[in-house]
């Protein structure tokens, strides 16, 4: 509750059209000098303002509490390693859940050892596991309604995805050539925990290149597109800028195609879409269209030859890469119009 994306996710809560009758509760982990309950903008001053945010406290959290306050849809942005401990207990309860954590985002046991998650009924975590919907409403928007448990995406996830899966899809890439993703985030997308990488002087005036080969969203590019290890690369680095994500994928095709085509392609798999924006190639997205709103920009460019494709992604990281995401989510699981509380 006290990171960036829990701070965004509360504003898009208490501004909500549907929740303006019933305003969000909000609920926190006590750790060892925590004093809950606490007034919600001494956790977020930039609330103050908002409808019930100056009343609103962050208290224990507690399951009855919770049913107390008759909630249906609890998201958990907390680590990895509580939600997967929550999630069981919380569906138990009656209790949907969207998950902002990497606990239940992978499928394939290997991908997910990345998290080193440790169950206490690993029958039951292996049951919700194959039940878990991955949250991008742009390629799950029906099973999301249905859903008990989904697992948000994550923010490189998002873009990439978002970015190559019309193209997958219609199977017009040489994956054997294989596709290279080359992705770039603002520092807040490290959280607020206090290491070297994210602190002023290591990030400003710079960019770097980390986890190459290992970071632990490529697991989530490679089952949601259903590619091989050595089909894709992705490396992430940091730019000394506050938020959003730009990334840049290069994708050879499988025969020439012309532009038209290219643009047709993108057009007709988003036009249900409405929170992702194609661009009219060589119009590209740049990260200040996209910061502090809900939408994915894409554009592209098409070589002569017709064989080379750069595809260009842009969200913001806290947003369509977090909150924004997780309440889209939840329209879609309460019956309400996808982009509700988010224009």
């Amino acid at each position: 509750m006290s990171g960036y994306a829990g701070g965004e996710l509360a504003r898009l809560l208490l501004r909500h059209p549907r929740l303006l009758d019933t305003p969000p509760v909000f609920v926190g982990r006590l750790g060892e000098n925590d004093a809950l309950p606490v007034a919600l903008t001494s956790l977020h001053p930039q609330l103050s303002g908002l409808p019930h945010a100056d009343e609103s406290t962050v208290a224990a959290f507690s399951w009855k509490q919770l049913q107390r306050e008759s909630v249906d849809i609890l998201f958990m942005a907390t680590p990895h390693e509580q939600s997967r401990a929550w999630v069981p207990e919380a569906l138990a309860h009656g209790i949907r859940v969207i998950d902002l954590s990497g606990a239940w985002r992978l499928q394939d046991e290997h991908h997910r050892a990345v998290y080193k998650l440790q169950d206490m009924d690993p029958a039951l975590a292996a049951k919700l596991q194959s039940e878990a919907v991955y949250g991008s409403p742009e390629l799950h928007g029906p099973a999301i309604a249905h859903a008990r448990l989904v697992a948000n995406p994550g923010c490189y996830a998002t873009s990439i995805i978002l970015a190559l899966a019309p193209l997958v899809r219609a199977n017009i890439v040489d994956l054997d050539y294989g596709i290279v993703c080359d992705a770039k985030s603002g520092v807040s997308g490290a959280g607020k925990s206090l290491v070297p990488t994210n602190q002023f002087m290591y990030a400003a005036d710079n960019l770097s290149a980390y986890a190459v080969f290992g970071h632990r969203h490529t697991g989530e590019l490679l089952e949601q597109l259903n590619l091989a290890q050595d089909q894709l690369q992705f490396t992430p680095h940091l730019l000394p800028i506050p938020r959003g994500i730009l990334s840049t994928m290069y994708v050879r095709l499988n025969e020439r195609l012309a532009l038209e085509e290219i643009q047709s392609r993108f057009d007709d798999f988003y036009t249900n879409a409405p929170l992702v924006r194609v661009r009219r190639s060589p119009q590209l997205p740049q990260i200040q269209h996209v910061v502090r709103t809900a939408f994915c920009d894409l554009g592209f460019e098409l070589s002569p030859d017709g064989r080379r494709l750069v595809v260009v992604s842009c969200i913001d990281n806290l947003l369509k890469g977090a909150a924004s995401q997780a309440v889209q989510n939840m329209n879609l699981m309460a019956g309400w119009h996808e982009t509700e509380g988010l224009l």
